[in-house]
Order: structure tokens, then C-alpha cells, then sequence
């Protein structure tokens, strides 16, 4: 596998991982770069929320990020499950300004159908800064699969894959990363527990003929 500079958008911490965990292990085992950004705090919207809650959501992401072995990201502010609230230029700008400072060569981000207002936009956004100006390092950008939010939006341009990467080797350490997000897990049936997860990855496995698989839309890809 070719090294690159892997730049991760997600609107949430916890999608990094739900998203593209296993991928990114790999990444690191061949020595690329990666750098995840996390545009909102994932828990400001949510009833009777307070300063606690959001500080064990940051170090719950922490401590995800402490067992994949990544340490370049940035947390930003924007307002939780209200990106439809500010101008989606403020949000490019945002952006712009990473793939300018980490010229990376593969991107990763929510697919721009999510049922999550957040994920539609940040989609939006990362297509606007990433678009393929001369001299641009990007070779291609992939959406990823939210359990929840890509698989419960009924219409016609649900999530599709058309790349899938196994990740057989890596699944332990995946499903270690899942449990430090204790609080976002939830009982079986719900897609976001455990079993379902699991279930999630041996289907997609199965369509490409190994253990376990994460999948992907390809957006753009340049060779």
C-alpha cells in the first residue's frame, strides 16, 4: 500500500471510528499520515445537556484516538445538529484552510444523503473546499457509512458502496475504539450496538469475500 496523508472530516466524534476505523488502521500499519477533524462537539443539542457531558464525549474521543495511535487532530465549535444555522461558507472556509496546511492526497467524510443535518453538510462543505483546482494533492475523496444516519434515510439516494476495504486483521482493535465511546453504544437491535456493527461488517465482508469489511462511496478519484 502506497503512504498518504489521510484527512478525516467527520461532524461528530464517534463517526471517525463508526466510519472508517479499520481503514485507517491500516493506513497507519503501512506508516501514512492521518488527521481527523471534528467540526461540532456531538453533544450540544441533546436535553438537559450540560459541561460534563461534553467534556466525557471529548475524552471519550481521546482515548479513541490514544488506541489507534493518531495524534494529529483539531476540534472545532461549530453548533451541534445545527449546521443549517450558519452560512456553509464559514464551515468551507474551515476547511479550505486543512487541506491547505495537510495537503492530503485521500479524504474521508459523510455521505452528503445522511438523515443527520450535520453529516449532509459537512459533506456539502468538504466537496466545495476540496474541489479539483490545479496543483491540488487530493487523488480521492471516499464518503463513509453511518450506521444510523447513512442506513435510516429511506429514498433513492441512500448509501451505495462502491469501495470496500477489509479490515478482517484490524476488527479487534476496532471494536476496542467503539467501547471507549461507551456512551454513544446502544442495545441490540439498534445499528450502533455492538452485535449490529459486527453484523454490519461480515455483510460487507461477505460481498468482497473475507471476514469483515468497511465500505465506501467514491466521490472522486483521480489516478
Amino acid at each position: 500500500m502506497i503512504k498518504h496523508n489521510i484527512l478525516v472530516i467527520a461532524a461528530h466524534p464517534d463517526d471517525e471510528i463508526l466510519g472508517c476505523c479499520g481503514t485507517l488502521l491500516k493506513y497507519l500499519a503501512n506508516g501514512s499520515s492521518v488527521k481527523i477533524i471534528y467540526l461540532s462537539d456531538g453533544e450540544s443539542s441533546r436535553d438537559n445537556i450540560n459541561c460534563q457531558n461534553i467534556n466525557e464525549r471529548k475524552q471519550q474521543c481521546l482515548s479513541a484516538l490514544s488506541v489507534m495511535g493518531i495524534e494529529d487532530f483539531t476540534f472545532y465549535d461549530f453548533p451541534d445538529n445545527k449546521f443549517d444555522s450558519i452560512p456553509l461558507l464559514n464551515i468551507v472556509k474551515v476547511l479550505e484552510d486543512e487541506i491547505k496546511n495537510f495537503m492530503p492526497t485521500k479524504i474521508y467524510t459523510h455521505h452528503p444523503h445522511d438523515l443527520n443535518i450535520d453529516h449532509m453538510l459537512t459533506s456539502k462543505a468538504l466537496i466545495t473546499a476540496a474541489r479539483p483546482l490545479p496543483n491540488s494533492t487530493i487523488s480521492e475523496i471516499n464518503f463513509f457509512e453511518i450506521p444510523s444516519a447513512s442506513n435510516w434515510n429511506f429514498s433513492e439516494k441512500y448509501f451505495s458502496p462502491n469501495k470496500f476495504v477489509d479490515i478482517t486483521e484490524y476488527w479487534d482493535k476496532k471494536i476496542e475504539c467503539l467501547k471507549q465511546y461507551s456512551n454513544e453504544l446502544r442495545e441490540f437491535p439498534h445499528p450502533r450496538s455492538l452485535q449490529s456493527l459486527t453484523s454490519l461488517a461480515i455483510y460487507r465482508g461477505s460481498l468482497i469475500g473475507c471476514e469483515k469489511a468497511e465500505s465506501f462511496f467514491i466521490h472522486r478519484q483521480f489516478n
